[in-house]
């Protein structure tokens, strides 16, 4: 009678072949089948054993296992290696949440991915991780076109543009023809093909020029779906969802929060406060902007940047010839306070505080306009609640959100100009104003001003932008107060509100810049590997856990780069690669990154974005584009760079990444994702979308400058798909 033992998992060894960091096995069923009949660049390929890699990592030589009945000896060896079967019975693309895990199992306590399998994980030391927007699949399957470098024509027929003409239909006539994206053909909407989620094996001799170094060293393309809703047709933030995860918990917290209605409270008695003054929560030039406010002149420290922006100001109506203003103050150094007037512990820093809120109606032509102004003071007393009375009739109080009505409003005479003369003397170069989404009620004023603590800003949104929360919600759930009850009846009160959000401001002054956000509903990947000892190091050693680097553009500290133990600004993609080396290998003194680097590096690199127009840059000049939808040309939208201009830039980034590649230690993991695929399309048509119910409301259909129908919604649904379709790239070194 034979042996009824199941084989161990080492006995399928056999079965497997190594490739070089990634090995493939064979796997029967439906998914494989279709795999094999669309030919050779779904199949795993075989490379030489990285012998040399794997000793240089201090592989023991004579290291054996048991296998097999007799007990037959072979030798093994602890290498990390990415185990890939064929589709690893995939039937869905893998998402931004996959990646993070597979960093959190290796270096960690997460738990082992599904999409992949990790052989033998607590032996990978480090792992790098760059961001690069710009990036997608077309780039290596042929769809997007690279020119020759030179400038000079295509003639190499692995850069021809493979697709399909068919398929460059456009959506209708009000859907331009850049942002026009390709109806599927062949199969079902609702049917994804396996080629939407299965990884793309990479080839050198089949690949585009600028892109063959990466088939040296990573074995396939992966398709990433970004963070989004399809039903709503967004697309979230790509940074928070890589560098948030969220907390485990157990069955009681889950049963507990399950028996709570509405927000849940913050864990507010676990938590470390540290006291922090209001100056550190102004909103900087690039939150303002990506937030739609309209800049003050003190913002731009240079004449040209004032030129530019006054003429930008004008042409979208945002002039003083359009009744706008803005408050003296000549630069943003006349704000700062001399230190002997500023109080020991001051959360006010010695600032003058208002908070404020305005209530608007509708007027004739459809436009909001400031029926309701409400100033209150850091101590809570009103300074300003004025009904303002609009230069235009009034077409709806929307008294179930505004709380205005007919009779409030007859025996009001004050007018906008008297506000604002008002407010211009109220504000001072020493005032910080204090809102919920204050970029509504200053357009309303038509009055700009440098220092703004926006409560939207402050408090994100648990599933990052671009969505915000409602200050109602944030009012409950951060300090336990009922607001807006009045929503849908009676309305809003301007000067509860501005109180609210006083309140929000005070509380995270005196808790510390990480109350309510995404720390407290998750931690930041960082934070879990702080828990978690270094090599070599038992749990009970203190507080060596493992540490991480960021890297980006700009100046990281000033934002997510605060989550990690070091950040890095740069102004460059090869300042970004040099960045990361630094944060991997240390310095040499260790005058910053301690000797022998980190364990986890995030690399942000932007120039293929930039050049690409993939930034949060072309959102910028929706109010210039609202002026152009009525004629909707190509030129609405940044210009796509030339093929030759693309070639030369994605050869760059690649060089980048290679050279980042060659300069990692031995066992470590390197993953290169995109975020989304390009966002541009999705863009223009939601700010179509937003121009058509703003004029729906007041105009009628043959008046409407922007149409939106069931073609354009169905665009935008295939744009938002787009925008998701992200890649990514792993291996171990």
């Amino acid at each position: 009678m034979g042996s009824k033992k199941k084989r161990k998992h080492s006995q399928y060894s056999n079965d497997e072949k190594t490739l070089g960091g990634i090995i493939s096995t064979k796997q029967s069923g439906l998914a494989a089948t279709l795999t094999r009949l669309q030919g050779p660049n779904h199949h795993s390929r075989a490379q030489e054993n990285p012998d040399q890699t794997r000793q240089a990592a201090g592989e023991d030589a004579d290291s054996w296992t048991v296998v097999g009945r007799g007990g037959k000896k072979r030798k093994t060896n602890n290498y990390p290696a990415l185990v890939y079967a064929d589709l690893h019975k995939q039937q869905s693309s893998i998402k931004l949440g996959d990646l993070q895990s597979l960093v959190l199992y290796c270096l960690a306590d997460g738990t082992s991915p599904s999409w992949i399998s990790v052989r033998h994980h607590a032996q990978v030391k480090k792992a790098v991780v760059l961001f690069v927007p710009g990036l997608e699949k077309g780039m290596f399957d042929g769809s997007v076109v690279f020119g020759a470098p030179t400038g000079n024509p295509v003639e190499d027929p692995e850069l021809v543009d493979k697709t399909d003409p068919s398929a460059k239909e456009e959506a209708s006539q009000n859907v331009p023809s850049s942002i026009a994206v390709p109806k599927q053909e062949g199969l079902s909407q609702n049917l994804a093909s396996p080629d939407d989620f299965l990884p793309m094996r990479l080839a050198a001799d089949t690949m585009p020029q600028p892109l063959k170094p990466l088939a040296g060293f990573f074995e396939h393309l992966w398709p990433v779906k970004a963070p989004g809703d399809d039903r709503n047709s967004k697309v979230y933030s790509p940074i928070h969802h890589m560098l948030n995860a969220q907390v485990p918990k157990s069955q009681d917290q889950k049963a507990a929060e399950k028996a709570i209605k509405g927000p849940k409270p913050a864990n507010g008695p676990l938590w470390e406060s540290k006291r922090t003054p209001i100056t550190n929560f102004i909103s900087s030039k690039d939150d303002l902007r990506e937030n739609d406010y309209v800049l003050h002149p003190a913002w731009f420290g240079t004449e040209f940047e004032r030129d530019a922006e006054i003429k930008r100001r004008a042409d979208a109506k945002q002039s003083s010839d359009f009744g706008w203003m803005d408050s003296r103050v000549p630069d943003l150094e006349a704000g700062d306070s001399p230190e002997h007037l500023i109080e020991k512990g001051s959360l006010t820093a010695g600032r003058t505080v208002l908070a404020m809120d305005c209530e608007m109606c509708t007027v004739e032509g459809g436009d909001p306009a400031l029926t309701r102004i409400s100033l209150v003071s850091w101590d809570g007393n009103i300074v300003m609640d004025e009904l303002v009375k609009p230069d235009k009739p009034i077409i709806d109080y929307l008294t179930q959100y505004s709380g205005i009505t007919i009779e409030k409003m007859q025996p009001i005479t004050t007018t906008l100009p008297e506000i604002q003369k008002r407010l211009l003397e109220i504000l001072t170069p020493n005032t910080i104003l204090v809102g919920h989404s204050l970029n509504s009620d200053l357009e309303a004023l038509k009055l700009t001003h440098p220092f703004i603590v926006d409560t939207s800003i402050l408090y994100p949104h648990p599933r990052g932008p671009p969505l915000k929360s409602s200050l109602k919600w944030l009012a409950q759930k951060y300090i336990g107060r009922e607001i807006q009850k009045g929503h849908g009846t009676l309305g809003h009160d301007s000067v509860e509100d501005s109180r609210a959000c006083l309140d929000l401001v005070r509380k995270k002054c005196e808790m510390g810049p990480e109350w309510g956000s995404v720390a407290m509903n998750s931690e930041t990947i960082f934070k879990r590997l702080s828990r978690t000892p270094r090599s070599g190091l038992c749990k009970n050693q203190g507080e060596d856990g493992k540490i991480g680097a960021i890297i980006d553009h700009g100046a990281p500290e000033k934002n997510f780069g605060h989550m990690a133990s070091f950040s890095i600004g740069c102004n460059a993609d090869i300042e970004v690669a040099e960045g990361v080396k630094r944060a991997v290998s240390g310095d040499p003194d260790g005058a910053m990154i301690p000797g022998g680097g980190v364990d986890l590096t995030w690399a942000r690199m932007r120039d293929l974005e930039n050049l690409r127009g993939w930034s949060n840059n072309h959102r910028y000049d929706l109010i210039q584009m609202d002026n152009e939808l009525t004629q909707p040309t190509d030129q609405t939208i940044p210009p796509s760079p030339s093929p030759s201009e693309l070639a030369v830039q994605v050869a760059n980034t690649v060089r980048h990444i290679s050279e980042i590649h060659q300069s990692l230690p031995p066992c470590t993991l390197l993953i290169v994702y995109s975020g989304t695929g390009d966002p541009k399309g999705l863009a223009k048509l939601q700010n179509m979308q937003r121009r058509f119910k703003q004029e729906y409301k007041t105009k009628k259909w043959d008046q409407l400058s922007v149409r939106w129908t069931d073609v354009e919604e169905q665009a935008l649904k295939r744009a938002c798909k787009v925008a998701r379709q992200g890649v990514g790239l792993v291996t171990v070194t």
